[in-house]
């Protein structure tokens, strides 16, 4: 196990592999996951490309907000992880880190993020105190309700109505149904994630929704990946988006088929495929943002 000598003696060459596992800098799925929609609202608040100040502001914003995301997870889920053949070799599972080092590594990031959206204005400021409140609370939940994978969407979608803020200096009604629709697709994508996990978190007595949607998941699936197929219909409406984006929407819904073709027999193998085919779906959506705007 970690024995923590103090960071004196710890040489920054020896942590940082560990603190790189920690960050999941090794697995850049979710930070694409939080980039695509972070860039849709980029792209729709701007009609085009955004100031190029603040895409870097947001991008880094998005890297460093979902690895602090990933340290306070692992935190909040160091009694669990060991458990769970999926994370038991994470960093604080196996005790390469302790809990005070990733406490420290949490507030650095976090810190860094704040100071970016410092560069921003007011609203966005206020904005990201909500969403520090949210990244923070968000890997505690499992313990206590069924729908930390609704949490989820809550944070991973809150970086929609800051982008707005950041480029309009307001929040308009076509932002919030933006932040629906990715609401009701990161929920979607991380049931299959939390499928992959069903039977471990019963054993443990971790909740999610994969657990309470028992027999009926793959038909509520159906339900929170419609949903989310057609806000984003109803957004092209209110935004007036051409053909390009249809096109591209059109695509987003192949993806979200195969992905049903795909985990239909819950495997958590074909489950865990299916998570990591939204990364796709992410990028088709903003491919139809970006070829709208462009042409």
């Amino acid at each position: 196990m970690y024995s923590d000598p103090g960071f004196s003696t710890l040489t920054l060459k020896s942590r940082l592999p560990v603190w790189w596992r920690l960050v999941r800098g090794d697995r850049p799925v979710g930070t694409l996951l939080l980039l695509w929609p972070t860039w849709w609202a980029l792209w729709l608040a701007a009609e085009g490309l955004p100031p190029l100040s603040t895409l870097a502001i947001f991008t880094a914003g998005v890297w460093l907000t979902r690895s602090a995301g990933c340290v306070i997870n692992d935190y909040a889920d160091r009694w669990l992880d060991p458990h769970v053949e999926r994370t038991k070799s994470r960093p604080l599972a196996t005790g390469e880190a302790s809990p005070r080092e990733a406490l420290a590594l949490f507030a650095a990031m976090m810190g860094v993020a704040f100071a970016l959206v410092l560069l921003t204005n007011r609203l966005t400021v206020y904005l990201s105190v909500i969403a520090v409140i949210l990244a923070a609370s968000y890997p505690f939940l499992k313990r206590w309700t069924y729908l930390p994978q609704v949490y989820l969407g809550l944070a991973f979608g809150w970086g929609i109505p800051m982008a707005f803020a950041a480029v309009r200096g307001e929040v308009p009604a076509i932002a919030w149904l933006l932040f629906l629709g990715n609401l009701l697709w990161t929920t979607g994508y991380d049931t299959w994630y939390a499928m992959v996990d069903r039977e471990d978190d019963l054993k443990i007595g971790a909740k999610s929704t994969a657990i309470l949607f028992g027999d009926a998941d793959l038909i509520a699936q159906g339900v929170l990946f419609g949903g989310f197929l057609l806000t984003m219909g109803l957004l092209a409406g209110r935004a007036d988006l051409g053909i390009y984006y249809w096109l591209a929407l059109g695509i987003a819904a192949v993806l979200v088929l195969r992905q049903f073709w795909i985990a239909r027999g819950r495997g958590r193998a074909e489950c865990f495929e299916a998570f990591l085919s939204n990364q796709w779906v992410g990028m088709a959506v903003f491919a139809g943002f970006a070829a709208h705007y462009a042409l």
